[in-house]
Parts: structure tokens; sequence; C-alpha cells
């Protein structure tokens, strides 16, 4: 039941255990004199573990051992086989004449420093010590939001991580040429691009692991419309004209004949937009369908637009009549030479 019992412990018994544990005078025994041998001290070599792994603590016994204890700084973990630690992750393992053992489950930060296995003999006290080193992989801790910014702004990304031993950190953004990174906790990206919009990923790495988190950056910039390009249907026939527009936001489209918007199923025409595309369909060509159309592209930070030419065969037809013709006109020119030739020859 120990000096005092487990229930009957007064206060001022408990601090006399205690001290001749920290002190390792058994009861009874007088205190040394300086010509009486020094306490056999002895360091061993640290112990590293990781974060939340096992660490066991093992001190060597022999002789006649009256007293042990395995210390944490100025806390008592175990006095022999009692437990005086309220830790649930520390524990007995072996307890005999050759060895004393304990160890700490799920290590942590707070458990690192120097433990201390006191041992008194018959003969003289005796101390090991060992000095418990952590170490945890990479934690980003503070990293920058999803952005959406407008083309020209000027960006700062921070990423921060904690971790033993202290971390590198590096930024990347995801693409195909992946030119943008750096090798700082702060990467700045001055008059951001549409080029530079995308997914850009933190890394953070040491000794015992790696620790990956990202960020998105939307960039939004005004409408740019691709060149229109002219269709030439025949009467009868279904003919579409096609408007693209890289924008972001994603661009709405208008279409106009001259200076009238065109609705949809406006005369039969349709209207169908896909996302960045636009098409203007006509069912039936007829001969008032020929003309000019203009597509504009608009969003909150501006417009863009481009024409079309919606045109029928004859047109095709004409031009063709009029570079036969004057391949007549050159063929009939040759002959009447050579013909003034011949009469002048004659």
């Amino acid at each position: 039941m120990g000096v005092c019992g487990y229930l009957t412990v007064s206060w001022k018994c408990l601090v006399v255990l205690t001290f001749r544990l920290l002190f390792l005078l058994p009861a009874g025994l007088p205190v040394r004199s300086q010509g009486d041998s020094q306490p056999d001290n002895k360091v061993m070599e640290n112990i590293t573990v990781r974060q939340g792994e096992t660490v066991f603590l093992t001190c060597p016994q022999g002789d006649v051992v009256t007293h042990t204890a395995w210390l944490n700084r100025s806390s008592i973990l175990y006095a022999g086989e009692d437990k005086w630690s309220v830790d649930p992750r520390v524990s007995l393992v072996t307890f005999s004449q050759e060895e004393f053992t304990i160890k700490i489950e799920d290590v942590d930060t707070s458990d690192e420093g120097q433990y201390v296995c006191a041992v008194q003999t018959s003969s003289r006290p005796r101390t090991t010590s060992v000095h418990v080193l952590v170490l945890v992989p990479p934690q980003i801790i503070n990293l920058s939001k999803d952005l959406v910014v407008n083309e020209g702004a000027d960006v700062t990304l921070m990423c921060q991580a904690g971790g033993k031993p202290d971390p590198s950190l590096s930024w990347q953004l995801i693409s195909p040429s992946g030119d943008l990174g750096s090798e700082e906790e702060v990467l700045e990206i001055p008059s951001i691009t549409r080029q530079k919009a995308g997914t850009y990923i933190c890394t953070a790495i040491n000794d015992i692991g790696t620790d990956i988190q990202t960020v998105e950056i939307t960039v939004n910039y005004a409408p740019s419309v691709s060149e229109g390009r002219d269709v030439g249907v025949t009467l009868g026939q279904k003919g579409v004209l096609e408007c693209e527009a890289d924008a972001m936001p994603e661009a709405s489209f208008e279409w106009y004949r001259d200076d009238r918007r065109i609705l949809n199923g406006f005369d039969g025409i349709e209207i169908e937009d896909l996302g960045h595309l636009s098409k203007l369909m006509f069912f039936n060509v007829s001969e008032s369908d020929y003309g000019n159309f203009t597509c504009i592209a608009i969003n909150t930070l501006g417009s863009s637009n481009t024409t079309f030419l919606l045109y029928g065969p004859r047109t095709v037809q004409d031009g063709n009549n009029g570079a036969l013709g004057m391949h007549t006109h050159t063929y009939n020119c040759v002959v009447f030479v050579l013909f003034l030739l011949f009469l002048l020859r004659v």
C-alpha cells in the first residue's frame, strides 16, 4: 500500500514521499558526507521519434535496487510499479531486476524533452537520462483563399507551414508551361493576365513528409470575338453563322441585321448559345436572308463584335462569269494580233 496508504495519505506524508523519490534517499538512509561516493550519472543517446508514434524508455537496473523511478522534468511518471502520471498514454512495459521500461503512445511535441531514470541501489544512487526529440511532418497552417480578380490586378499569395524540422515551401502554377513558381512562402504576381489564371499549388516538405494545398485564381477579362467567316448558302437550304468569343465571365451574345436586333424565332431564324459559341441558324434560306449580320459578345467588363456575310450561289456564279468573260476577251485579242501578223507577211 506504500508508505502512507492510498486512501489516508496526508499532505505532509505525500511531500515526504515525493522528496524521497526525487532525491533517491530510502527511508532510514543517512545523508552522505562529501567524502562519500557520488551518484553515477549516465547520459544516453537522444531518441528521435515521429509525432504520433510510440517511444520506449528503458533503464537498466542491476545490483540490489531499493527505489527506482522514471521522471520527466519535475514530474514522476512511474515510481517502481506505481503509476504517478495521470496521462493514459503512459504505461509500464517491464519492471524487473534487469530493466525498468515504460512507453508513451501517440507522442506529441509536448512530450519532447529530457527523461531521467533514477535508481537507488544498496551501494549508491544512479541516474540515466535521455532526451526525446519529436519530429513533426509539415502542415500548412495559413493559406490564401481562392481569388477572383480583374486582368491587370496585382496578386499576392501567402502560404505558411509548421513542422519539425522547419519545412521548405514552394509555389507552382498548374499549366502546360509551368513557368510560374516561387521557392518562398509569398508569391507575387504583378499585373496578372488571363494566361496566369488557374490552380496554384503550395508544397511544404521536410524530412518527415509533405503537405500540399491549392489556391484557385480566376481572372476576369472583356470578350474577344473571333473574326467572322462569311457563308454561302443555296436558296432553300440550311445556313449557319457561328460567333465564338473568349471571355471571363462568360459572354452573352446579341445578333443584329443592320441596326435591327434579331430575336430567337424571328422570321424563322433560331439562335443557339453554347457557352463561348453562339449560332445563328437559317433553316430555309430565302433571297431576303442574304446580307450582312453582326454578332456582339458582352460581359461586365466590356464587349466585342464581328460581322458576317450570308450570300447565295449567284454571287459566286457572277464572279465566275466575269472571269470567263475576261479570259474570252484575252483570247480574242490574241487571235486578232496573230491575224494582223499574217496579213503583214502576205
